[in-house]
């Protein structure tokens, strides 16, 4: 399993990072892992070179989670040096999203490019969800704002056995970082290209955040997934898959 040692803990990722390709690295949303990016690693062609990390805290990676997008930020920036990649695509659902804006800010001329899932340039959470979680309960309505209604059954059921896994301590961090994100001023110093995904019934992260960062972003595209939910790249991995090919290749052009 390829792990890398980041603040002296170990660090997992999925991926070849010595294949031919640009590469893709992914950056996963609050409690998540890199597991939520199965469907682009099975399905995207060359010259798509896709890594995914678990952020610390997370899935198989050591230490704790942050409560800080700032700090997600510059770990990921110790996560690619370690890796040894340069000039890739940085793609982010959600939270991870956050961190793809935030990263893009500050280290601008390490990035090619930038795919923005289900994400907004401010994450605000319900205050009934913070404050569940700070007496460390997982609240139970939370799941209905992941999945669009159509959703598969079996998908939803995963998701609802994840949370269940999950301790609340890293969904209190991650959606304490999200609460506090907000870059709506910063937007138009960002310049590099941009693709936008965006489910058409995302509770969490609504239309309007992706067509807001549409307005304000550079080089940007839109896609809105017909029928998906916030975890759209799941629900809808064809339709997905074939926007972040569409976008590799015009960022090779």
């Amino acid at each position: 399993m390829p792990y890398l040692e980041i603040d002296n803990k170990k660090a997992y990722y999925s991926g070849n990072k010595n294949r031919k390709g640009i590469p893709l690295l992914f950056c996963h949303g609050s409690g998540g892992g890199h597991h939520h990016w199965h469907y682009q690693f099975k399905a995207l062609p060359p010259p798509a070179n896709p890594l995914a990390v678990d952020l610390p805290g997370h899935g198989r990676s050591e230490g704790a989670a942050l409560d800080d997008i700032s700090l997600y930020r510059d770990w990921i920036h110790r996560f690619s040096k370690a890796l040894e990649i340069q000039n890739f695509i940085l793609a982010g659902h959600s939270m991870g999203g956050a961190i793809a804006l935030a990263y893009i800010l500050q280290y601008p001329e390490e990035v090619r490019g930038l795919i923005l899932v289900g994400t907004g340039a401010r994450l605000r959470v319900l205050p009934a969800f913070l404050e569940e979680l700070r007496q460390h309960n997982v609240p139970e309505t939370m799941l209905e704002y992941l999945y669009a209604p159509d959703a598969p059954e079996e998908l939803v059921n995963l998701g609802h056995r994840e949370m269940e896994n999950t301790d609340p301590a890293v969904y209190l961090a991650d959606l304490t970082a999200c609460d506090n994100f907000d870059i709506r001023e910063n937007l138009h110093q960002i310049e590099v290209p941009g693709l936008i995904i965006c489910g058409s019934e995302d509770r969490l992260t609504p239309v309007k955040y992706s067509r807001f960062l549409k307005e304000k972003l550079p080089q940007r595209r839109l896609e809105i997934i017909d029928g998906a939910g916030h975890m759209v790249m799941l629900e809808k991995p064809e339709a997905v898959n074939r926007a972040i090919t569409q976008f590799v290749e015009e960022v090779l052009i």
